[in-house]
């Protein structure tokens, strides 16, 4: 079992996220060192199983794999990048912006029976799916009784 930080906030944020949901992600409102405010974003994820692997798939259109980083390390499988604005012609003027742009981490607590040199990801049209298979489960050894 792995502990994991109490954000008392936390539960408040995840239900307007389910009452008011955005296509692409979620966001939040963080406050900056000198006062301003900045839009911190994440992608959305589904989570799935099966008998032999779980599944997580984040959507991340437009990102190069180059700008996705995926580790695991006790117990905590994080995904991470940056997703990157296009500029293309300096004359082009935005009458309005939707998506999410900067830096984003989502990291998710896995359980203890998996094999973990054996995650494997994969992008296709703008989906990461990672693939994390599932250790043998182990069955008790039966004692006899002398």
């Amino acid at each position: 079992m792995s502990l994991v930080r109490w954000d008392p906030f936390a539960d408040v944020e995840n239900l307007f996220n389910r009452m008011m949901p955005r296509l692409g992600g979620s966001s939040r409102l963080a406050l900056e060192g000198d006062g301003g405010v900045t839009v911190e974003w994440s992608p959305s994820a589904d989570i799935s199983e099966t008998d032999k692997e779980y599944m997580v798939r984040a959507d991340l259109p437009g990102m190069k794999k180059e700008d996705v980083k995926v580790t695991f390390a006790d117990g905590v499988l994080t995904i991470q990048g940056e997703r990157k604005q296009h500029k293309e012609e300096s004359t082009e003027k935005y009458h309005r912006v939707e998506n999410y742009y900067g830096s984003f981490s989502r990291s998710f607590s896995l359980p203890d029976n998996i094999k973990a040199d054996a995650i494997r990801c994969e992008a296709k049209d703008g989906v990461l799916s990672v693939h994390i298979p599932k250790a043998e489960q182990k069955k008790p050894k039966e004692i006899s009784i002398q």
